[in-house]
């Protein structure tokens, strides 16, 4: 029996306040699931949305974004993608002090 390649991957990721990830993309896109704190996420060219517990966010498909706490409380939230030919996540640039405070 041959066993078969593992396409989705999840991780339940803390920040701790002012913690961000970097810019990047996901292939298949990605589903955020926060399950505590507060947060914060950006689309490239959108907005800076505030996010908390029980908040899904979904970001399309190669959809350059960032996420990460708020400045003053830390996030906990449960990160879901796909693979796509292996891949499951570019990273981009930092996000500067000056984006993320914008």
């Amino acid at each position: 029996m041959q066993k078969e390649a593992t396409k989705g991957a999840g991780a339940l990721v803390t920040f701790e306040p002012g913690a961000r990830t970097a810019w990047h993309t996901h292939p298949a896109g990605q589903t955020l699931i926060v399950i505590s704190g507060l947060g914060r996420v950006q689309r490239e060219g959108g907005p800076i949305e505030d996010i908390g517990p029980g908040d899904v966010v979904w970001f399309e498909p190669n959809e350059k974004h960032w996420h990460g706490a708020s400045p003053g409380k830390a996030l906990s939230h449960i990160a879901i993608q796909e693979a796509v030919n292996g891949e499951v996540v570019t990273w981009l640039e930092k996000v500067s002090d000056d984006q993320y405070s914008k």
